[in-house]
């Protein structure tokens, strides 16, 4: 049997990238998977496709829409036990970055709570610049690190529950960007850029048997560059 057979999971985010990787390594490990944009309808629906998961169009900074893509998912499934959540915008004003990261990521916190049980779980994206700092990010910076406080504080609130809240925080990674990369074309100490697969391998470990002893960390997928 898979780890995941028999679980159900939201990644927010995840029409490309590091939400697509997620969504289709959680599906490898046997979970049914509902998959979340916010408007890049053609690409979510392709990633639903190819896994035979769900695809919702929502705005996780829409507390009430969140709600109601919730209610949808347990709906079709009948229970939600893992989250992650990895919905971002990194160009655009504070409030528009704050509101999409850190926002976002409470609100589908609050409205998966309810349903998540023992051996449920929630992992946060977080980015290396909330570790390292970047010039003319400030907005990014701010939130990501505020998505470790959050982490934290909700791995604390959700311990009696048996409910593990982690963050993994992805280094170099090679992916398609609408705004250039706060860390140029580096390479870690490991001598190539990660993919977004290796992130989520970590997601997927976090998600699963595994890792029921870990809660309330930040796990660098970076290759060494930062440690």
């Amino acid at each position: 049997m898979k780890e995941l057979e028999g679980r159900v999971a939201l990644v927010t985010g995840a029409a490309r990238n590091i939400g697509r990787a997620t969504a289709l390594e959680l599906a490898a490990a046997g979970a049914s998977v509902a998959v979340n944009a916010r408007t890049s309808s053609n690409a979510i629906e392709s990633v639903a496709a190819e896994i035979g998961g769900l695809a919702i169009l929502a705005d996780v900074t829409d507390e009430k829409a969140v709600q109601a893509m919730v209610s949808q998912i347990v709906a079709r499934y009948g229970r939600l036990d893992i989250l992650v959540n990895n919905a971002a915008v990194r160009a655009g004003s504070w409030e528009e970055v704050t509101r999409a990261i850190l926002d976002g990521a409470w609100h589908c916190a609050q409205a998966c709570m309810p349903h998540l049980g023992a051996q449920g779980a929630i992992v946060n994206i977080g980015g290396l610049s909330a570790h390292t700092g970047a010039a003319g990010r400030p907005h990014v910076v701010a939130a990501k690190l505020g998505l470790v406080g959050l982490t934290r504080a909700l791995a604390h609130d959700l311990a009696p529950k048996a409910v593990t809240v982690n963050c993994v925080v992805p280094g170099l990674i090679d992916t398609e960007r609408i705004s250039p990369s706060a860390h140029g074309g580096r390479v870690g100490p490991i001598g190539r850029r990660g993919t977004p697969q290796d992130v989520a391998a970590a997601v997927r470990f976090l998600a699963g048997p595994g890792a029921r002893y870990i809660t309330g960390q930040a796990l660098h997928v970076s290759g060494g560059a930062f440690t």
